[in-house]
């Protein structure tokens, strides 16, 4: 790296974070092995609900340009552990670099792990890139959440140009079975706008659920889809099951994203999403 490309780095950089976590079996009970924090995340541990939750908090507030964070997780033989986030994270407008988001998950034999952090919301000129790498062993069950709203609706700000990668990749023994790309640059309000894309819609979320069970339980998804205000789409291939969302605000992928979740895991929401 050169002495410019380093100061350039250091200028528009505005705050790192780093947060690794680890759950054991002992005794048939799910605890804590590892936890490594640094800069700007944080986990915390509350009490109570099956298995192990995880809350990572961002101290910055949000995130900027240039910043740039990792989360890992690990799940081994035999534990529950949920990862949640306490509110919604918020991406800034950038003055140019992107953010960068990378998020890796194990999960070992016949554990059960949870990806379910609350929605990111994009403000107008935000820059953004994530990469998802999910581990699992073929015993496992992985479920995970993402939701996405472009702008602010409830405040009136219009999404006008923005950046976004969000890169997904889906591991069972060693063998990929989900990859998925989403890019969306340039004017994104108006490709919002376009029948084609998303139809004037501005808040969209995929569910993944993979597990042995997963291909056999499409039509009970379908089942709790139908009531959704949303437009829903599900499917299963590889051993997978997929739910996408696409709603014109938060609130309502929310409220579907929330009911459907409760009955299809029979198991209340992380205590966060209620605060």
């Amino acid at each position: 790296m050169s002495a410019a490309t380093a100061r350039e780095r250091a200028l528009r950089q505005r705050s790192e974070g780093r947060v690794r976590i680890a759950v054991a079996a002992f005794a048939g009970v799910t605890r804590l092995s590892d936890l490594a924090e640094g800069g700007a995340l944080r986990a915390r541990l509350p009490r109570g609900g099956p298995g192990l939750e995880a809350v990572i908090v961002n101290t910055a507030g949000g995130v900027a340009s240039g910043d740039v964070f990792s989360i890992a997780a690990q799940a081994g033989p035999g534990t529950h552990l949920t990862v949640a986030t306490p509110a919604a994270e918020k991406v800034y407008r950038s003055d140019g670099a992107c953010a960068d988001i990378r998020v890796r998950l194990a999960a070992e034999a016949g554990a059960r792990l949870e990806w379910l952090p609350q929605e990111t919301i994009l403000f107008d000129r935000a820059r953004l890139k994530r990469r998802y790498e999910i581990d699992l062993s073929g015993s496992s069950s992985f479920l995970s959440f993402e939701a996405l709203m472009l702008g602010r609706l409830a405040h009136g700000d219009a999404m006008g140009e923005a950046h976004l990668e969000d890169h997904w990749r889906v591991r069972r023994d060693g063998a990929l079975i989900f990859a998925d790309a989403l890019r969306l640059a340039g004017p994104v309000g108006a490709l919002l706008a376009r029948p084609a894309v998303a139809g004037g819609n501005r808040a969209l979320a995929t569910l993944l659920y993979v597990a042995p069970d997963a291909e056999r339980r499409l039509e009970e998804a379908r089942v709790l889809l139908e009531g959704a205000r949303s437009e829903v789409g599900a499917s299963t291939w590889n051993g997978l099951l997929c739910v996408r969302l696409l709603a014109p605000d938060i609130e309502t992928l929310r409220r579907d994203a929330t009911s459907f979740l409760m009955a299809f895991r029979k198991a209340p929401l992380p205590r966060v999403w209620a605060t």
